[in-house]
């Protein structure tokens, strides 16, 4: 019988800590190949969020009730290599092709902590609500 529970407490243990750090993922809407009104192009994946041609944000959290992305940015990007940054985001209604926008809230973060706890960009205001700037505007590329 001891056996049996120890059993049973080690797995649940064991099960604890190998959870995902990913919140929950994302809507499939929000995932593929995208271009924002700027004419950049992004590559989005459960694990990445890539701006062309060379800016790679590794996902940490997805955190779809509150709309944002926790990241750690890749150690090879050309800027704020290794540190973290929230990416704020809203799905669009009624806007031709673009079916959802983002605001680089920060990017310069030194925890993934600290970009969590960093105040959320305006999403009732997608016009001038990320730091006084519109929200980039996404469209799905073909």
């Amino acid at each position: 019988m001891r056996f049996i529970i120890t059993t049973i407490l080690l797995t649940m243990l064991l099960g604890c800590s190998h959870t995902s750090k990913m919140s929950s993922q994302p809507a499939a809407n929000f995932l593929g190949n995208f271009e924002d009104d700027y004419g950049i192009q992004y590559k989005i994946t459960p694990k990445q969020f890539i701006q062309e041609p060379r800016i790679t944000y590794n996902i940490i959290e997805w955190n779809t009730k509150e709309q944002y992305i926790i990241t750690q940015n890749a150690a090879d990007n050309p800027s704020e290599a290794n540190l973290f940054t929230r990416i704020d985001y809203v799905e669009l209604k009624s806007m031709e092709s673009f079916t959802w926008c983002f605001c680089y809230t920060t990017y310069n973060a030194a925890s993934a902590k600290i970009a969590k706890a960093t105040a959320a960009a305006d999403k009732t205001n997608p016009k001038k609500g990320c730091g006084g700037y519109p929200f980039s505007r996404m469209k799905k590329m073909n």
